[in-house]
């Protein structure tokens, strides 16, 4: 044993053995770990001190406990986010699906979203600029978090011309029925034909992290997306954070000359 490793703390040198395990492969996504008195005896320590171990590998995301049952190998599989054709209309029609229930439905997991809230509001000066709004225009804002496999995996905030959705279940409804917000859409004469996507990374708010459940040190993804239709109007906008330890992009478009 190294002259460093002896330094750590016991708790630190047992999590930094089952990491090691982890990254070459030895315990794959789904393995059940060893149990706190499994690793006490094989280390000749506390308990508590395994307990610390296994703690550390879920505050870094590699394992998460299910009560009752153990600590697990945290499944790394990332939820694509299909950048080309997530909203296409042939997929929307086929499966009656928004675009978050088709991609998780085909990447064999189960979504759940919850309309969490419906309000008119002043938008964001990038959200105004975006929609091409005037000064004092409102904006219906809708909240909906997103679940793989009862996992939250995002959130999303759409923002949308209140004189664009006067009447319209989107103005006040949080279920949407069939096709969901892109159907509704062209129902009003908005078939969504483009997409704008703007893509950054940061570190959560304090939130996110409680909403999202994130271990500590996981950045979030930042998706604003536009919407925008045959005669290139720009009717909503929505911006997605996105936990990155369970989310990757994948874009695929022709190259211009």
């Amino acid at each position: 044993m190294s002259e460093q490793a002896e330094r750590q703390p016991p708790s630190r040198r047992i999590a930094e053995e089952l990491r090691a395990a982890i990254m070459r492969g030895d315990l794959v996504d789904g393995d059940q770990l060893p149990s706190e008195r499994e690793l006490a005896s094989r280390y000749a320590t506390a308990r508590n001190t395994a307990r610390e171990a296994l703690g550390i590998l879920q505050a870094e995301g590699l394992a998460v406990a299910q009560h009752g049952r153990g600590v697990f190998v945290r499944q790394r599989r990332p939820l694509m986010r299909m950048g080309r054709n997530r909203y296409s209309r042939r997929d929307r029609n086929e499966t009656g699906l928004s675009p978050f229930r088709i991609e998780v439905e085909r990447q064999g997991r189960t979504p759940h979203t919850e309309c969490r809230s419906v309000t008119r509001v002043q938008p964001p000066a990038e959200v105004a600029e975006r929609l091409k709004l005037n000064e004092g225009q409102e904006v219906v804002r809708r909240e909906n978090w997103y679940f793989a496999d009862d996992e939250p995996v995002q959130v999303g905030v759409t923002y949308i011309p209140a004189t664009l959705v006067e009447g319209s279940p989107l103005a006040t409804e949080k279920k949407l029925g069939r096709g969901s917000i892109y159907q509704r859409f062209e129902d009003l004469g908005y078939p969504v034909v483009r997409i704008r996507e703007e893509v950054s990374a940061r570190m959560p708010t304090p939130e996110e992290v409680k909403g999202l459940t994130m271990p500590p040190g996981v950045p979030v993804i930042e998706v604003l997306h536009t919407s925008i239709d045959e005669q290139g109007r720009s009717f909503e906008v929505t911006r997605f954070v996105m936990r990155a330890d369970l989310n990757g992009l994948d874009y695929e478009m022709p190259v211009e000359d």
